[in-house]
Parts: structure tokens; sequence; C-alpha cells
């Protein structure tokens, strides 16, 4: 019971730092949620099963274990000589990356293969120290990238010698957002563990002096510019209307009403948050804009970037006219289904992501630049301002965070020596901006999908893709056999 009071409070102190602080400042990468187009065509049964793992791979004092979960498919696997698709999990529930990553499962009766979906610790049922795992820096000590991969390292050596046929089958890392990030780090740093990675919607640049802190914002904006007239114009312009609105009592009681919040704006405080809120309501629907019908927390239609921008035609009018337009764009993100009594500022995406997981990651080593400058982006100016981002960190959890570690520890942009990872990147993904966009090499090969949004290409085929996506899909398993074949060609030589 203590533990759950002591996590009630770091989620009410996080939300008051984050509308206090830099907007963007804890970026959130998350995977899409969308019931899958194909799912009736291809069986998702999967066995749960738990693995002992060390809570800490690179000290030796700390000697004691938790259980990580991860899910097994064998429908198609051909034992000796088949593939292991290997999900890198990322900041969710396992269950539900499982669910919603299509790809695998279209594509594993193709590969022969057996499916493992890895649950990152820290999140889902993977929690080192029970419900205590979150109440302090002391338990959370152990929550990193590095800690992670070294997890699944000793998982998929662990399952190559326990299951039968599994010893020399070469396997395939998989992932997308942080998921691909891990994807592509478990390839750079166990080589000799994962054959090849498919890295989707990765942002492994999105760090300290790798991109421009504006690129992000600025790929939201055009997504928005591109998909009605005068749309990115409106938002832009929304703000200094609801500035101005905000100033007093009686704007305070107008906003809250006419955007039907289910709590009435009253303070400075209030007023960020719902800046915030909305500022990241753009954001996800700029990830989520999908050729089809989608459910992220609420049902999407198609494209729903162009249903939103059929109400943003205006940006001259004056200001409570314009807001009432914003409304009614807001209510397409979370309205669709017609069912929500009112707002919940604090409710922007599924539950199933552990966020609070990923705020101490943002606050630790996965430190990613944002900006805006209200002209080349449609939001508010804000600089990237990382005394105050270290600040907010240290309030909430007594740590400060490293923005230099990634590089550090990846290589940054110096990664031409590794190979064998596919890099995919939607071109209406606001986090290609700190994707890779362009070969590296003939072995790192960079995939555009020019009407892709956040990782499209790992759902399963839908008759509503643009070619593209199914073009990439194609060459990401032309790459994968070509892995496979070699590794086994190599080994026939022997």
């Amino acid at each position: 019971m203590g533990a759950s009071r002591s996590f009630g409070r770091l989620l009410v102190l996080f939300s008051v730092l984050v509308a206090e602080g830099v907007r963007g400042a804890f970026p959130r990468l998350r995977a899409a949620s969308l019931p899958d187009p194909a799912s009736g065509s291809v069986s998702r049964s999967y066995r749960t099963c738990y693995f002992d793992q060390k809570i800490d791979h690179f000290g030796f004092a700390e000697d004691r274990t938790f259980k990580q979960r991860f899910l097994i498919a064998d429908q198609h696997w051909k034992h000796y000589h088949g593939t292991i698709l290997f999900y890198t999990g990322n900041e969710g529930d396992i269950t539900w990356f499982a669910n919603n990553t299509g790809l695998m499962w279209n594509i594993a009766e193709e590969l022969n293969a057996l499916l493992i979906f890895a649950e990152h610790r820290y999140y889902g049922e993977s929690l080192p120290f029970g419900n205590k795992s979150f109440t302090n820096a002391k338990y959370l000590n152990y929550l990193s990238s590095e800690q992670a991969l070294a997890d699944f390292a000793v998982l998929v050596q662990h399952l190559k010698k326990t299951i039968p046929g599994a010893q020399n089958t070469p396997v395939i890392a998989i992932g997308g957002s942080y998921g691909g990030m891990l994807a592509a780090w478990f390839r750079m740093k166990y080589p000799h563990v994962v054959a090849g990675a498919l890295a989707a919607s990765a942002p492994i640049w999105q760090f300290e002096n790798l991109v421009p802190c504006g690129a992000f914002y600025s790929i939201v904006t055009q997504d928005f510019k591109k998909s009605g007239n005068c749309c990115s114009e409106s938002i832009r312009n929304s703000w200094a209307a609801l500035n101005r609105l905000s100033s007093t009592a009686e704007g305070l009681r107008w906003l809250s009403c006419a955007f039907r919040l289910c709590s009435p704006l009253k303070t400075v405080r209030d007023v960020a948050s719902f800046k915030a809120w909305l500022s990241e309501t753009w954001v996800n629907l700029a990830m989520v804009d999908y050729p089809y019908k989608a459910n992220f927390l609420q049902p999407l239609p198609a494209w729903p970037i162009q249903a939103v921008c059929k109400y943003l035609r205006e940006p001259k009018l004056p200001d409570k006219a314009l807001l009432k337009n914003i409304f009614q764009a807001v209510n397409v993100y979370y309205n669709y289904s017609g069912d929500a009594p009112c707002f919940n500022l604090s409710q922007t995406a599924t539950q199933s992501l552990g966020m609070l997981g990923w705020y101490y990651q943002a606050c630790t080593e996965m430190v990613m630049p944002m900006c805006s400058d209200g002209v080349n982006d449609m939001f508010e100016p804000q600089k990237w301002d990382f005394h105050a981002y270290s600040d907010n960190c240290f309030k909430v959890w007594g740590v400060r965070p490293r923005p230099s570690w990634i590089p550090t520890s990846y290589g940054g942009k110096n990664i031409s020596s590794h190979s064998n990872i596919i890099f995919s990147n939607g071109g209406l993904d606001p986090w290609s901006g700190g994707g890779v966009t362009r070969n590296i090499t003939d072995t790192l090969v960079a995939i555009m999908i020019p009407e892709g949004a956040h990782h499209l290409d790992l759902r399963a085929n839908s008759p509503y893709d643009p070619d593209s996506v199914l073009q990439a899909r194609m060459l990401e398993v032309h790459f994968m056999k070509l892995w496979v074949e070699k590794i086994k060609t190599h080994k026939g030589r022997k």
C-alpha cells in the first residue's frame, strides 16, 4: 500500500513539473495502438513464459534475480531449419506489442520462424522489485537500455540452449520506436547473438548535437500543412488566442466550457497543462496518421489529420471562433466515437505503455533535445533548456541526466563498422527527424516510406496500405533472407 501511495505521488509531481517545465522536454517514444487490419487471417496464439534474469548484469555485488516475461509462438517453427524473430520489447506491456506487430506474424511461415517477444525490464510484469520498483532511485538504478540489452542477450542464449533444434538458428531482432532503437543497438553490441536487425522508426540520432532540435516539430507541422489549406497556420495562431483568453478568470471559464474539460482551468499551471495537452494531441495525430481507421485512445478515421484539418481552414478568425474550431479538431482525436462526456488533460496515450518508466529513462540516458520557434513549426516558441530539464528530473527522481551517454555508448553517427541493420522510417513520422534516412553502407540500409507514419511497416498488410509500405516490407524480408542464407552457407562450409 505504501508503494502505491509513493507511485501516485510521483505521478502527480511529475505531471506538475512537466506542465511547468519545457514542453517536449520528456519526449514520449511510443508505439501506436491500432487494431490489426489483417488480424483475422493470422493466428496470434502464444505461450507466456518467465526467465530468471540478473537484476544487475554489470556488477557482482548484486546477485538477486527477477522474473522476465517473454512470449513464444512456434506454429511455423521448423527445428534446425528455421529462424528466430526476436522482438526487443520497449516501454510497455509485451502482450500489447505482440498483438500489434503484425509483420512478425505475417512473415513467420515464410521464414519458418520461431517468434519471441521479450518484455523490457521495469515494464509490464517484468518488475525487478515488484511494486517497489518505482518508489525511489535506488530501485530504479537498474533501468537502462544497457541492462535491457543484456537481458535480451542472456535470454536468447538460454533459449538456443534449451529449445531443441535452436542452437545454430539465426536470430533477427525486430523492434519499433524505442524498441527499434534497442533492435539496432542489440545488433551493434551483441553481433554474435543476433544476425541482423530491423529497426523501425528508431530515432537513434535524436540526441545531443546529432540532429537539429527543431526537426521533430517541423515534421509534425509539415504533416498538417500538407493535409489542409491553412491548417498549420490555424494551429499556430491558436496559441496567441489561447493566451489572451486565459489571462482572465472569465476567459478561463469559457475555455473550460468550450473544450468540455473534466476539470476547469483555474491557474497558470492549469493553462500550461492545457497547452501541453493540445501540443501532444497534434504530435500524436502525426504519429498515427494511418491510411485506414485506427484505434489509439479512441477510434480514429483513416488519414486523421485530413479529418482534423477540415475544421482548421480559417486562421484569422476572432479568438473564440478560432478556438471553437480547434476544439472541433481535437474532438476528432478524443471523441471520434462520440462517447466522451468530457476531456481529461492527463489522458493522451494508451494505458498499455509504461509512462513512468519512460520518464525515468528520459531523465537518465534517453535525453532527446527538442525545440520549436513558431516560424518553421506551428508550436509556441520554446528553446531547449537542458538546465531546466535537469532540475526537473532531479526534483522528481533525485538523478541528473547524462545527455552525451547514448552517443558515447552506441557510437552516435559513427556506426559504419556495424552491419546487417535495416533502418525504416515513415515520411510522416516526426521521429524520422532523428532516424537514419540514408544508406550508410551496403549492409546498413535505410528504407524510407513517404506515406508512412510511426512504424507502419511493422503492422500487418492492409488493403489500404500505400504501395510504399508494401514494398518496404518486401525489401525487409529480402534482407532478412540474405542474412539467414549467408549464415547457413558459412556454416555449411565448415
